[in-house]
C-alpha cells in the first residue's frame, strides 16, 4: 500500500482551484452547464480525462516524471471534493442565503419585523437592526456601482461563524464514512458504480480507450453538443433537442392535467452510465418514477386536491411516502449492520485488538468520538442561531443520519448520479402540527440552515468520502492517508470558491446570473416560513397517512427483495422516485434498461462486455464536451449549449 506523495497533493490543490473557477463560471454565469452538481461531476470527469491524456504523453516523453495510478487517483479525489463544495454541496447555497432576507425585505412582506429581530448579527453580513436593502446586499444582487468596492470586511465574521457548522457537518460525514465503509464495501460488497470510470482511467493504460467502440461512443455526444453549441452562438443554425416536455401530449382535462411534469432529458452520459448497472435496478428506477405519475392520476380520480410539496417538484402524497421510506431504509440498514456496528463499538470502547481498523479512513475510536463531537457542535451551533434544543437536534440528526445516509446508499448501491430528496427534517414536525407552532426564532433559523444544508443535497460529501475509499483500494493507496488530501482540498476549495462567488455577483449582479442560487433556493425558504410566522396555519391529514403508506410499502419491498432473488423492485428506487433525481434521469434509465435487456437477451454477457466501451465513451464524450464548452465560454464570453442534467 502506498501513501500520498507531496507532488500529487500539490497538483491536486492546483486542480482544486481550477475546478472551483470552472464550476463557478459555468453554473452561475453560463448557467446552461451545471457542471458540478452531480455526485459524478462532469467537470471532474472531463478534466480527469485531459489529465490522463497528458500523463500518457508525459510517460512517452519523460517516463520518470509521469504520475502513478495512485497519484492520478489522488488528484481525482481532490477535484471531486472541490466540485461538490463549489457547487450545490456548499457554496452556491451558503453565500446567497446570508443576504437574501435583507435584499428581498420590503414594507409589503414585513420581513424587517418578521425575520430581522431573530437574526443573529454574527451570522449575516448585514445589520439585522438596520433597514432593508443595505449596501452589502444591494450590491450583491445588483452589482457594484462605479467607485464602489466589495465589502470583504462585512463577510469575514459571518463566514468564519458559519465555518464552524460547515466543518462540523463535513467531519461528521468523514467519520460516518469511516464507520460504515467496511460494512458496505467488504461485508455487503456494494459495487460503488461511480468509481468504475475513475478507477479505469487511473490505470497506466486504460484498456477501453484503445477500443474503436469507445471512440465511437465519445463521438456521439461530441457531434450533438458541437451542433448545439454552434446553434447557441449562431441561432440561425439548427440544433438537436435534448430536453422535451411530454405533458402537452396528454388530454387537456382532469385527471390528466393533474399529472406532474414528465420531461425527457436526453443525457448520453446518463444512458452510458446506467448501462453499467444491474438490469433489475435500472428497471426499478424508471418504473417507480412512472408509478408516481400513475399515483397522480389515481389521486385525481379519487377527488383529492393536488397539493404541491413545499419547495420540491412533487406533491404532498409522494413526499411523505418518501419520508416513510427513508426511515424504514435507515432502520433496515442499521439492522443488517448490527454485527459490524458491535465490532465498531467493541474496538472504540474496549480497544479489542482482534478488530483491525488500521487502514480505515479513521480508527473506530476516533471516528465514533469525532462523529458524536461534530454532531454535538452542529446542534449547539443551531441552538445559538435561534433554534430550540429539540429542533436543532431534529434538524441535524435527521439530515446527517437519515437523509444523508439514504442518499449515500443510493449512490453506493444504485449508482445514482444525483442526490436529491423530497423532504426536509422540519417536515417531520408537520406530521403532527402546523409549522407555525415552532415560533419565529425557530423558523428564522431554519430559513438559513435549510437552504444551506437540508433543502438540496446535490454535492453530498459523504458519497465522495465513500467513493474515494473504494478508489484508494483499487490503486493500492492507504485509506488513512486520504485525510490529508481531503482536509487540504476542502480548505482550499472553500476559500477559492468563496472568493470567486463573491467576486462574480458583486461585479455582475446576482440578478443577472443563474436564478436558482439567488432567487430560488434561499428565497423559497424565507417565503415559506414568513407565512407561518405571520399566522398561516396548515395541517394536512394526508401527511401522516401517506407516511404510513411509505413505511408499509418500503418494508414490503425490502422483505421481498431479501427473500426472493427474482423480485425486481428495489426499495431505494421507490424512496427516490418523487425526487428531482428521477425527474431528470428516468428516461436515460429507461433507454439503458431497454438496450441492456436486448443486448443480454440476444448476445449474452459476451456482447454486454463488448459493448461496454461504447457506453463508457458516451460518459466521457458528454462530460468532456461540458468542460470544453465551459472553457470556450469563459474565454470568448459566448453562450454555451444546454446540457441535460439541470
Amino acid at each position: 500500500m502506498q501513501n500520498l506523495t507531496p507532488r500529487a497533493v500539490l497538483l491536486g490543490l492546483v486542480a482544486v482551484v481550477l475546478v472551483c473557477a470552472l464550476v463557478s463560471w459555468a453554473e452561475l454565469v453560463v448557467a446552461q452547464i451545471q457542471i458540478g452538481i452531480l455526485q459524478f461531476p462532469p467537470v471532474v470527469v472531463g478534466l480527469f480525462l485531459f489529465l490522463i491524456v497528458g500523463n500518457a504523453v508525459l510517460r512517452r516523453v519523460l517516463a520518470p516524471a509521469a504520475l502513478s495510478p495512485a497519484e492520478v487517483a489522488t488528484i481525482y479525489m481532490m477535484m471531486l471534493m472541490a466540485a461538490m463544495i463549489s457547487s450545490r454541496g456548499l457554496m452556491e447555497k451558503w453565500l446567497p442565503a446570508l443576504v437574501t432576507p435583507n435584499y428581498f425585505a420590503a414594507p409589503e412582506n414585513r420581513w424587517r419585523t418578521v425575520f430581522f429581530p431573530h437574526i443573529r448579527k454574527w451570522a449575516v453580513p448585514f445589520d439585522p437592526g438596520g433597514a432593508e436593502k443595505q449596501p452589502v446586499a444591494l450590491a450583491f444582487y445588483e452589482g457594484l456601482q462605479p467607485g464602489e468596492h466589495i465589502p470583504w470586511h462585512l463577510w469575514v465574521v459571518p463566514l468564519l461563524s458559519w465555518s464552524v457548522i460547515v466543518f462540523a457537518i463535513f467531519i461528521s460525514f468523514f467519520c460516518l464514512a469511516a464507520i460504515v465503509r467496511r460494512q458496505w464495501v467488504e461485508n455487503e460488497r456494494l459495487t460503488f458504480p461511480l468509481t468504475q470510470i475513475p478507477v479505469e482511467l487511473s490505470r497506466l493504460a486504460p484498456s477501453f480507450l484503445g477500443s474503436r467502440l469507445a471512440w465511437a461512443g465519445i463521438a456521439v455526444p461530441v457531434v450533438v453538443f458541437s451542433i448545439n453549441g454552434l446553434g447557441s452562438i449562431y441561432p440561425a443554425l439548427p440544433s438537436i433537442t435534448v430536453a422535451k416536455e411530454l405533458n402537452s401530449y396528454l388530454p387537456l382535462h382532469r385527471p390528466w392535467t393533474d399529472v406532474n411534469s414528465i420531461t425527457i432529458f436526453m443525457s448520453f452520459a446518463a444512458m452510458g452510465f446506467f448501462y453499467l448497472l444491474p438490469t433489475d435496478l435500472i428497471f426499478s428506477l424508471w418504473f417507480f418514477f412512472i408509478f408516481t405519475r400513475v399515483q397522480d392520476l389515481l389521486a385525481s380520480l379519487a377527488g383529492m386536491e393536488r397539493t404541491a410539496a413545499v419547495i420540491y417538484p412533487t406533491n404532498i402524497i409522494q413526499a411523505y411516502q418518501a419520508m416513510g421510506a427513508y426511515f424504514v431504509l435507515v432502520a433496515y440498514l442499521v439492522r443488517t449492520s448490527l454485527p459490524h456496528l458491535r465490532q465498531v463499538l467493541d474496538r472504540a470502547v474496549h480497544k479489542n485488538p482482534a478488530i483491525d481498523d488500521s487502514n480505515e479512513l479513521l480508527g473506530y475510536r476516533s471516528a465514533l468520538a469525532g462523529l458524536l463531537a461534530s454532531l454535538a457542535v452542529a446542534i449547539v451551533w443551531c441552538h445559538l442561531l435561534g433554534m430550540s434544543w429539540w429542533m436543532a437536534a431534529l434538524e441535524i440528526l435527521v439530515y446527517t443520519l437519515v437523509v444523508a445516509v439514504v442518499m449515500a446508499r443510493s449512490v453506493a448501491e444504485c449508482g445514482l448520479l444525483m442526490t436529491e430528496t423530497s423532504f426536509r427534517p422540519v417536515e417531520v414536525v408537520t406530521l403532527v402540527s402546523s409549522k407555525d407552532f415552532l415560533g419565529p426564532s425557530n423558523l428564522t433559523a431554519l430559513s438559513f440552515t435549510d437552504p444551506v444544508f437540508t433543502r438540496d443535497l446535490r454535492g453530498l460529501l459523504l458519497t465522495a468520502f465513500l467513493d474515494s475509499s473504494k478508489i484508494a483500494d483499487a490503486v493500492r493507496l492507504r485509506r488513512r492517508s486520504l485525510a490529508v488530501a481531503f482536509a487540504s482540498a476542502g480548505v482550499v476549495a472553500i476559500v477559492s470558491a468563496a472568493v470567486m462567488q463573491l467576486l462574480i455577483p458583486y461585479n455582475k449582479g446576482a440578478m443577472s446570473l443563474y436564478y436558482y442560487p439567488y432567487t430560488g433556493n434561499a428565497l423559497w425558504q424565507f417565503k415559506d416560513n414568513a407565512a407561518n410566522i405571520q399566522g398561516a396555519h396548515y395541517f394536512d391529514w394526508r401527511a401522516p397517512t401517506f407516511l404510513i403508506v411509505g413505511v408499509v410499502l418500503t418494508a414490503f419491498l425490502a422483505v421481498m427483495r431479501v427473500r426472493y432473488t427474482w423480485w425486481p423492485f428495489h426499495p431505494i428506487a421507490y424512496a427516490v422516485s418523487p425526487s428531482w433525481t428521477m425527474f431528470v434521469f428516468w428516461f436515460p434509465c429507461f433507454v439503458a434498461w431497454a438496450v441492456k435487456l436486448l443486448v443480454l437477451r440476444y448476445g449474452g454477457m459476451r456482447l454486454y462486455a463488448t459493448a461496454r466501451p461504447f457506453f463508457l465513451g458516451l460518459v466521457l464524450g458528454e462530460f468532456g464536451m461540458a468542460v470544453a464548452w465551459t472553457v470556450y465560454s469563459f474565454i470568448t464570453r459566448h453562450p454555451a449549449p444546454f446540457f441535460p442534467w439541470p
